[in-house]
């Protein structure tokens, strides 16, 4: 049987792009080094969870972990 799998990539906040309307939350661009040497990006809500529940938002610069994770049967092992 296949437990959850997961994967962490790490990445830093490129920028942040302000929202283009007030009822839209900004975004930060993550950078994610991958394996063959170039940078993919992501666009996520410039809102996280701190240690203890609060809500704070990413500044440029700043470096991420990025956790990916998959349930069965979502999941396959590989032979």
């Amino acid at each position: 049987m296949i437990r959850r799998s997961d994967t962490t990539l790490l990445g830093f906040v490129e920028k942040i792009i302000e929202s283009p309307h007030p009822s839209e939350p900004e975004k930060a661009q993550i950078a994610i080094e991958s394996t063959n040497g170039l940078h993919e990006e992501i666009r996520i809500e410039n809102t996280v969870r701190d240690e203890s529940g609060g809500e704070v938002s990413l500044t440029p610069g700043a470096l991420v972990r990025i956790t990916v994770k998959v349930k069965p049967p979502d999941a396959i092992t590989k032979h």
